[in-house]
């Protein structure tokens, strides 16, 4: 039986089996889902033993752990590691699903006619990762796997994958490998398929502020004691000018500039700016002043407010001023901006435009490196060729605006150019109520990584 019909016969079984790892609610940011982080690892373990991996194994880290599986055929061939992650985001607000996260259910959309799997995780990253463990099998039942195959699946990429550089820097011998594949990014659409070759980095921070040593009466203090909650709204506001340029002292002292002409390449993606602002809802775009929305997205960094809290936020009213105010902050980094290096300017920043009214504390939680790979490696060339084979179009090279902060460390750690090989679309809500992931996605990516294979081992001429 040749791979395509394998594929065809266990669509079925292939589609359940997804939504059984869907149904593992594996939030790493959450103690409280612990066991469940550890029940996907013993779940993806047993599929690539059932897939007819070799090795599979659960490898222990501080923290949570990373899933190793290998079959190697022939020492002589290229060797294929897969990376992906099994743990996702947390799902709250839970009130703003419509079915909920953990109970997968599949759906017609516009974008979707043949169905979506409406599921946290389902795009972000399970659904992608699982397509490479199914395309495995589909290669192994069909005696067609042209290459040796690892898979290093970890449970951590969601907050911020601590434990992955010691695990990384410890085997990597074991890891060596031709080429990296990592489906954990989207394409411009099912019409127009894309590959990524530039990714953002990210540097998470949190800050506090505290006025007063306990909440106070509004009446009685308010106007003459500092109210955390404004302070650090005027300061957050402070940190972008009339133009959206970030104001932290050096912040954009590092930032690698694209030449003209690789601004205009890439702005030669197909993007529709109605249909754009259509699908969000929203009655114009917002950015820095001298960029378009493709290059806002995937070139220059950001500073951005992912939550803020403080004071009283129950039902009914409450006059109180507030004694503390909280807020966590990402900061989006290009080329060749460093997280850590960004972290200490941002903290820097903060606490030298808090007025003496107030105090703050500021803490880095985590950060990547940003990275761009070559869209003239063999394995590139291979992911290209496969693209054009499934989608019968040859796929654009994009800069996407997401962080995936292991690729910087593949390329200095493992010397090799990560091939970014997602299926997943920007419309599919990642980090959001209603995530969601193609089933035609899900079954044209486990085609399309069968093929790379295949072209990957033709032109690596062995």
């Amino acid at each position: 039986m040749s791979v395509a019909a394998f594929i065809a016969n266990n669509k079925d079984r292939f589609l359940n089996e997804l939504l059984d790892l869907l149904r593992i609610p594996s939030v790493s940011a959450d103690p409280k889902f612990k066991n469940d982080v550890f029940a996907a690892a013993q779940f993806v373990k047993e599929s690539l033993e059932k897939a007819g991996a070799d090795i599979a194994e659960i490898c222990e880290t501080a923290g949570y752990p990373i899933v190793y599986g290998e079959k190697i055929i022939d020492p002589a061939l290229p060797t294929v590691l897969v990376y992906g992650h099994y743990d996702v985001q947390p799902a709250d607000p839970y009130e703003l699903w419509d079915s909920p996260p953990f109970e997968p259910v599949i759906k017609n959309t516009p974008t979707h006619p043949e169905g979506a799997i409406f599921a946290r995780g389902s795009a972000d990253d399970k659904g992608q990762f699982y397509m490479h463990i199914k395309a495995f099998e589909a290669m192994m039942a069909s005696g067609d796997l042209p290459c040796n195959v690892k898979f290093m699946i970890e449970g951590e990429e969601e907050v911020g994958s601590d434990n992955l550089d010691k695990f990384v820097l410890e085997n990597k011998e074991r890891l060596k490998a031709d080429v990296i594949l990592i489906s954990d990014t989207h394409m411009i659409s099912m019409q127009d398929p894309s590959i990524t070759v530039g990714l953002r980095g990210m540097a998470y921070m949190e800050v506090e502020v505290t006025g007063s040593n306990r909440d106070l009466h509004s009446g009685t203090y308010g106007g003459a004691v500092a109210n955390p909650i404004n302070v650090l709204c005027k300061m957050i506001a402070s940190m972008k000018d009339e133009n959206e340029h970030i104001t932290i002292p050096g912040f954009y002292e590092k930032v690698q500039e694209l030449t003209a002409q690789q601004r205009q390449r890439l702005n030669e993606a197909p993007f529709d700016l109605e249909e754009y602002k259509g699908k969000l809802d929203i009655d114009d775009v917002h950015g820095e002043k001298g960029y378009t929305t493709i290059e806002r997205v995937g070139i220059r960094p950001t500073l951005d407010v992912n939550g803020i809290w403080g004071g009283y936020t129950g039902e009914g009213a409450k006059t109180v001023l507030p004694s503390k105010a909280f807020a966590k902050i990402s900061m989006r980094l290009v080329p060749d901006q460093d997280w850590h290096e960004i972290a200490q300017l941002f903290e820097a920043h903060f606490k030298a435009i808090a007025p003496k009214s107030v105090k703050v504390k500021v803490k880095a939680h985590h950060g990547g490196a940003p990275a761009v790979v070559s869209d003239s490696s063999i394995g590139y060339q291979a992911a290209e060729a496969a693209m054009e084979e499934t989608f019968g179009k040859r796929p654009i090279p994009t800069r996407e605006g997401g962080s995936i902060p292991i690729v910087a460390l593949f390329q200095k750690e493992l010397g090799s150019d990560p091939i970014l090989f997602g299926f997943g679309l920007d419309t599919d809500a990642l980090h959001s109520p209603n995530e969601h992931y193609g089933v035609k996605n899900y079954f044209i990516g486990i085609e399309t990584i069968a093929a790379f294979f295949r072209h990957f081992r033709s032109l690596s001429g062995k």
